[in-house]
C-alpha cells in the first residue's frame, strides 16, 4: 500500500510539472505572439514603404528619362534648318544641270549607271567612257570627303561640315561664271563631286539617317511609316513621315526656284543657291566658333 501511494504521489507531481511547463508555454506564446504580430506587421509596412518608394523613384526615373529624350543635344550640323537648306541646294543643283547643262541629273548616280549599262549592251565604248567620268567623280568626292573629314578634325580649328559648305560658294561662282559654250561635263564633273561630299558628310537629321541630295530615300520612308503612324499609332513613326516628308517638300523649292531663275538668267542661275550656302556656311561657322568650339572633336551621328 505504501508503494502504490509512493507511485500515486509520483504520477501526480510529473503531471503537475507537466502541466506547469504547459503553463508556462502559453504564457510564453502569449507574451511572444504581440512580438511577432508587431514584427510582421513593421516588416509588411517596411516592405509596402519600399515598393512604393521604388515606383516613385522609377517614375522620377523615366520622367528624367524622358526629359534628356527630348532635350538631347544636337550639332548644328545635325539640325533639321541646316539638312532642309542642303537639300533645297541640292535640288537647285539637279534643275540647273537639267535645264542648262546637258540634260542630266548631277545629285544621283543611279540614272548614270543604267545608262552606263545600257551603254554596255550596245557596246557603245565612247557612251560608256563618257558616262564613268561623272561615275568617277562622284566616287572620288565620297574618297575625299573620308580623308579630309579625319585630316580636319585633327587641326581642331573648324569642322568639317563647315569647311565643305565654304568650299561650294567658290565653285559655284566659277561655274557660273563660265560661257554658255563651256563643255557641260565641267558643270557636271563639279557638281556630282560635290553633291557627293555632300551626301557623304551630312548623314543624320536629328539621329534619323536621311540625304541630302536626292529624295528616292525620303518617297520611301514618308509612305512607310505614315502607314505605321496611323495603323499602329506610333509616336515615332509620325514624327519621321513629317521629317521625311519636309526633306522632299524643301527639294521640290529647290528645283523650283532653279527652274524659275534658268528661264530668266539661264547658266547664270546657278548663283541663285549662294544666299542659301551663305546662310548655311555662316551659322555653322557661328556655331564652330563659339558655343560649339569645344565640340570641334565631336562626330556627327552616322559616322
Amino acid at each position: 500500500m505504501h508503494c502504490e501511494g509512493e507511485q500515486c504521489e509520483a504520477r501526480t507531481s510529473r503531471k503537475s510539472k507537466i502541466f506547469e511547463m504547459h503553463c508556462e508555454e502559453e504564457q510564453c506564446e502569449a507574451r511572444t505572439m504581440p512580438c511577432e504580430r508587431a514584427v510582421r506587421s513593421t516588416y509588411n509596412a517596411l516592405r509596402k514603404g519600399s515598393a512604393k518608394h521604388a515606383h516613385r523613384k522609377n517614375r522620377k526615373g523615366s520622367g528624367k528619362m524622358n526629359g534628356n529624350e527630348e532635350k538631347e543635344f544636337f550639332l548644328e550640323c545635325e539640325k533639321h534648318w541646316c539638312f532642309w537648306s542642303l537639300i533645297l541646294i541640292g535640288g537647285f543643283y539637279g534643275a540647273y544641270t537639267f535645264c542648262e547643262r546637258g540634260g542630266v541629273f548631277c545629285n544621283a548616280q543611279t540614272a548614270n549607271v543604267v545608262l552606263l549599262s545600257m551603254a554596255l549592251g550596245r557596246l557603245e565604248w565612247k557612251t560608256v567612257l563618257y558616262l564613268l567620268v561623272p561615275i568617277s567623280a562622284y566616287l572620288l568626292g565620297a574618297i575625299v570627303s573620308e580623308i579630309l573629314a579625319k585630316w580636319i578634325k585633327k587641326l581642331n580649328v573648324i569642322r568639317w561640315d563647315t569647311l565643305l559648305v565654304g568650299i561650294e560658294i567658290p565653285v559655284v561662282i566659277l561655274l557660273g561664271a563660265l560661257p554658255k559654250e563651256a563643255p557641260d561635263q565641267i558643270c557636271q564633273v563639279a557638281l556630282n563631286f560635290i553633291c557627293s561630299m555632300q551626301f557623304n558628310t551630312f548623314r543624320q537629321n536629328e539621329g534619323i539617317p536621311m540625304a541630302t541630295t536626292f529624295v528616292t530615300n525620303h518617297i520611301r520612308q514618308t509612305g512607310s511609316n505614315l502607314v505605321k503612324a496611323i495603323r499602329d499609332k506610333d509616336v515615332k513613326a509620325k514624327l519621321r513621315w513629317r521629317m521625311h516628308a519636309t526633306m522632299i517638300l524643301m527639294f521640290l523649292i529647290g528645283g523650283v526656284i532653279s527652274t524659275v531663275l534658268c528661264t530668266f538668267f539661264h547658266v547664270r542661275a546657278i548663283w541663285g543657291s549662294i544666299p542659301f550656302l551663305c546662310y548655311t556656311f555662316v551659322r555653322l561657322f557661328i556655331a564652330d566658333k563659339t558655343y560649339e568650339k569645344d565640340m570641334l572633336h565631336k562626330v556627327p551621328r552616322g559616322h
